[in-house]
């Protein structure tokens, strides 16, 4: 009898595991083209040529002068072969230009990869708290929540970014792990972590800051295990510097640009961490300027973003304090998970460092927050705990249907409170365009336009609208000076903020509804100007 329950609950957790990815990957190959996907096609490309030039020639002084040249492109590694045999099916189902079909194809593989980092948040966890149950609770709510979902369905420089943090994340504290009970490191585990460590950094050079996280993990175990460090590098130095001579071959070969000069690993970092884009971000009502951020930034959008039941766990730490870390190697877990985060944004405020649209440059260490949050409130009270996932579970189901295509936008119910629309940054990934594009091939056919009218927009409906006939496509800044009428202007991404066009018609207004909120979110609008 208990050897058939466990059968049929393993058969109802694949089941479930299936439908997850089937509903994911289906969603992410539909959801429409977004603002950075031709620009990081171009660095994939921009890099290429640049190889070809140098095993050709000797030089790639093309690549050089290319500006953004120091993004890394080692996610590309993985998708672009996947894309070249999905592309074309892709194309298909979306009636999108074969370009267009390249984009998104790539969605699948960043949302496999998001996938995969539920795993490991299952595994750092579970790690802790020693309870199936609720770690599989809790790796759901992961899963499930709308912002990391939503951004999973396109976004190829976080997401992939985020779930090879916790990937890495996962396997150095293995490695610090035994050192805590004085195993010998394998040399496998050593070349791994060296891999994983570099194509972390190849993705995005901010990846260093993975050695901020060590450091603190190591300091924890130090103090733990009363080490000192004469001792541990006299015991260690053999291996670590084989790991670290790897680490730098790894991402010296994943970099084509550090190739004729290693030393442009140090302008990356120049590079990057200064990174110039003069751009605001609707904060609680204030457009907050990327140049000069105020240290409230942070907090408050994660203060709008974190679930409540994150932001609740995150409050009882001083409640638990002292059941986690009775545990030493708990303590090491734990101590990780925290102390890295709030170091991660304390650092980001000292340094000043240049971030916008939203929290997604530091969404890195939502993971991270998400396991301190949870782990509080199962030391609290696991019963009470368990109940309070479900019912996150279930609502975060429910949002995600009720955003969808647009759950990368979602906001806490505090944010309810507040007129969203008004007081946040919403579109910002440009989803709507795909929407819009649909409305202005069924208004055409309706009112029997030419598909020669000019359509005035960025660029997130064009695959759309090229496949469909359409021929005349301009920036929105240009639609004052249309000389030939009528035409059509869509405002979406951040034109959305920007007045409505004068003398023209309001066709369209694209919207969702959040769950239990009444008021209506516009993320784009269609207009005829005649």
């Amino acid at each position: 009898m208990f050897s058939k329950m466990l059968k049929d609950k393993k058969i109802l957790f694949y089941l479930l595991v299936i439908l997850y990815l089937g509903i994911g990957i289906y969603l992410s190959i539909t959801t429409g083209i977004t603002s950075d996907e031709s620009f990081e096609q171009l660095n994939w490309d921009k890099n290429v040529s640049g190889v070809i030039s140098l095993l050709n020639f000797g030089h790639y002084d093309e690549f050089l002068r290319y500006l953004d040249k120091y993004h890394g492109i080692a996610f590309h590694y993985i998708s672009q072969p996947i894309q070249f045999f999905i592309s074309n099916l892709v194309s298909s189902l979306n009636e999108v230009s074969d370009f267009g079909g390249h984009l998104m194809s790539k969605h699948s593989i960043v949302f496999l990869i998001f996938s995969l980092s539920g795993i490991y948040f299952f595994r750092l966890i579970n790690k802790i708290t020693q309870n199936l149950f609720f770690s599989y609770l809790s790796t759901s709510l992961y899963l499930l929540y709308p912002y990391l979902f939503g951004h999973s369905l396109f976004n190829m420089k976080d997401i992939p970014f985020l779930s090879m943090w916790l990937i890495t994340t996962y396997y150095f504290l293995n490695i610090i792990e035994d050192i805590y009970f004085e195993k010998n490191l394998e040399y496998k585990k050593l070349i791994f972590i060296s891999f994983l460590t570099a194509y972390l950094i190849s993705i995005r050079i901010l990846g260093i800051l993975i050695f901020l996280q060590v450091l603190i993990s190591l300091i924890i175990l130090f103090n733990i295990k009363d080490i000192k460090l004469s001792v541990f590098i006299k015991n260690y130095y053999k291996k670590f510097s084989i790991s670290l001579f790897l680490l730098v071959l790894f991402v010296y070969l994943m970099n084509p640009i550090f190739w004729l000069d290693p030393y442009e690993f140090v302008n990356s970092i120049k590079w990057m961490s200064n990174y110039f884009n003069n751009i605001c971000t609707l904060t609680l009502g204030d457009c907050m300027n990327s140049l000069s951020l105020p240290s409230s930034y942070y907090f408050i959008w994660l203060f709008f973003k974190l679930p409540i039941l994150i932001i609740l766990g995150i409050i009882i730490f001083p409640l638990v304090e002292k059941k986690i870390f009775k545990n030493e190697l708990h303590t090491i877990y734990y101590g990780t998970y925290c102390f890295s985060a709030l170091a991660i944004v304390f650092l980001f405020i000292l340094l000043r460092v240049n971030i916008y649209d939203e929290i997604r440059h530091i969404m890195f260490i939502l993971p991270l927050l998400f396991l301190v949050g949870l782990i509080n409130l199962f030391f609290v009270n696991k019963k009470v705990s368990s109940f309070l996932c479900i019912f996150t579970v279930i609502f975060f189901v429910f949002e995600n249907i009720s955003l969808n295509p647009y759950q990368y936008t979602w906001l806490n119910s505090f944010a309810k409170f507040t007129k969203i629309e008004k007081n946040f940054e919403i579109d910002y990934w440009g989803v709507s365009g795909k929407n819009l594009s649909k409305k202005i091939i069924e208004y055409t056919k309706d009112n029997n336009l030419s598909k020669n009218i000019c359509i005035y927009g960025d660029e997130f409906a064009k695959d759309y609208l090229i496949k469909h006939g359409f021929n005349c496509f301009k920036k929105y800044q240009q639609l004052d000076s249309a000389k030939v009428k009528p035409v059509l202007a869509y405002k979406n991404l951040r034109n959305a903020k920007r007045s409505n066009p004068r003398d023209c018609k309001l066709i369209w207004d694209e919207t969702y509804n959040y769950t239990f909120y009444s008021q209506k979110i516009s993320v784009g609008t269609l207009w005829r100007c005649d």
